[in-house]
Parts: C-alpha cells; structure tokens; sequence
C-alpha cells in the first residue's frame, strides 16, 4: 500500500496515512519497531486497549489501526478535560496495564511497563482512552512504570511553559489514583530519564527540581 501524507512527528519518529484506516509509524534512527508489534499484540490479547497493530514493510516501521478524537494533552491545552481527571485516568491505565502478565520476564512481581506513558500518549476515543507509543516497553516492576509518569508530569510543569498548570493537575491527579508514591522506584527513573538521549540540557537540570516538586505535590495531597 501506498504510504500517504505526514500526519504527525514526534521526538524518535515520523506518522503517514496509510490508508484503510491505518497510519504507518516509521522510526527516523532505524530502530528495530518487532519488539513493540509483539508487545502490543500481547497487550490486546489481554484486553488492554492499545491499536490494534501490524507489522510495517521495513524492520523500522509498523502499521497501526487510526484512532478516532485527539490525545488527552490537546483535550487538556483545549479546557476539554480537567488535570485530575487525566491523572486519575493516567493512574488507571498504569494499574490495568500492571495487571498484565509479563512478556517475557519469568520475575513474579514483573510486568508489562511502558516507561513513557503521558498525556500525549493517550488518545480519547470513542471507545475510551487508548495508549499508544509502545517503543520503551519492557518486562519490570511497576514501581518504575509509576515513577517514570509522574517524573515526566513534573518535568512538564517545570520546563513547559505551556503546558505547565496542567502537567500540574495531571500530575496531583495522578499521585491521589495511585495513593501516592509509595512502592514508586523514584531514584531509578531519575537515572532512567538522565540517561535519554531525546532529553533536552534543560529537562536534564531540571530533575531534582522534578523530584522535589513530586513531593511538594504529595505534601498537598497529605500523603
């Protein structure tokens, strides 16, 4: 099939239409997309809602099924959604996708995490919210997977002015779902993020600001 128009462009990669309902996901580095195809065919076997997914023609690319509505960051930027709802919501699909069995880990308290799961990872659709952007899956404890999404929110609320108040929101929403941040392995997702090549000096520097303001947050909640 004939791969159309550039739909979108993120950090590690650029989306096509492809047609037939379908958008074509092709990493701009020649990362290898087998292991997210294998992912999230297992995911959707267990009920979790990620697009349904294809493998692409190179080993870098992967077709995937098109979602209707639009992520839960523009719902948020739009005043469509409220911050607590979007943690709230966050939260959810953090302890739904940690009742998924692992994939390959034969670790008992292993699961599936995502390590990267975010506002703009998420689309509300009309058959509920759908997460997308599988390429940092792996098999671990879910301690990470909890602690990598509320380190992104802080980071956001610190080094995005735009978006700011309601990575905030999002951010307190998500600590009140998940109870707060006990069980979160915090120090490891700070190495974890460090280490990202796709991070910028300034979201480097402004990790133990993220850390601190984490806290701040549970502090508030009266955690």
């Amino acid at each position: 099939m004939e791969i159309g128009a550039l739909v979108g462009i993120g950090r590690t990669a650029d989306v096509f239409e492809y047609g037939g309902g379908r958008v074509l996901r092709r990493y701009r580095d020649g990362f290898d997309a087998s292991w997210e195809v294998t992912v999230m065919t297992h995911l959707r076997r267990h009920g979790y809602p990620v697009p349904a997914v294809w493998a692409g023609g190179g080993a870098a690319e992967l077709v995937l099924e098109r979602l209707d509505g639009g992520t839960m960051m523009a719902g948020l930027l739009a005043g469509e959604v409220d911050g607590e709802w979007a943690g709230a919501v966050l939260g959810q699909l953090l302890e739904r996708l940690h009742a998924v069995p692992a994939q390959e880990s034969t670790d008992p308290a292993h699961r599936v995490l995502h390590l990267d799961l975010h506002p703009d990872n998420v689309f509300l659709t009309a058959r509920g919210p759908v997460v997308i952007d599988w390429a940092t899956a792996m098999d671990g404890p879910p301690g990470l997977d909890r602690a990598m999404s509320a380190l992104i929110l802080a980071q956001a609320a610190l080094t995005m002015p735009e978006v700011g108040a309601v990575a905030r929101a999002t951010l307190r929403g998500l600590l009140r779902q998940l109870g707060g941040t006990e069980g979160m392995l915090l120090t490891q997702a700070r190495a974890r993020r460090a280490d990202n090549p796709t991070m910028s000096a300034t979201e480097i520097a402004a990790l133990d600001g993220a850390l601190a303001l984490i806290a701040e947050v549970e502090r508030e909640l009266g955690r």
